[in-house]
């Protein structure tokens, strides 16, 4: 799958509060996690998700993100091929941060 072919959204595109309808998923491991994430994010490390993505909603409109969005563009792909409502997050916390956006510590 081409990067063009992996839906996604910026920034500037995500309400400064997530909506109740919006899960976000932060795929990054835990060190990074607790350095900082977005407030009510789901915290799912990229090689947990296998045996883990039951813990998710296919149907729930599902943000991902890592730290810059490598990582999570292959999650979204993955999440996408097997019918998930869910966009990579580009530039991910790095460009969240940059944006000014809260996190969470």
């Amino acid at each position: 799958m081409s990067d063009s072919a992996i839906p996604t959204t910026d920034v500037a595109s995500i309400p400064e509060v997530i909506p109740s309808d919006v899960v976000v998923l932060d795929v990054r491991e835990p060190h990074e996690w607790a350095a900082g994430h977005i407030e009510g994010a789901v915290h799912i490390p990229m090689g947990d998700l296998p045996s883990r993505v039951g813990e998710l909603d296919p149907s729930k409109h599902t943000v991902v993100v890592c730290h810059v969005g490598g990582r999570s563009a292959r999650v979204t792909a993955w999440l996408h091929a097997q019918g998930h409502d869910v966009v990579n997050l580009d530039g991910g916390m790095d460009a969240w941060e940059r944006a000014g956006r809260q996190v969470a510590r």
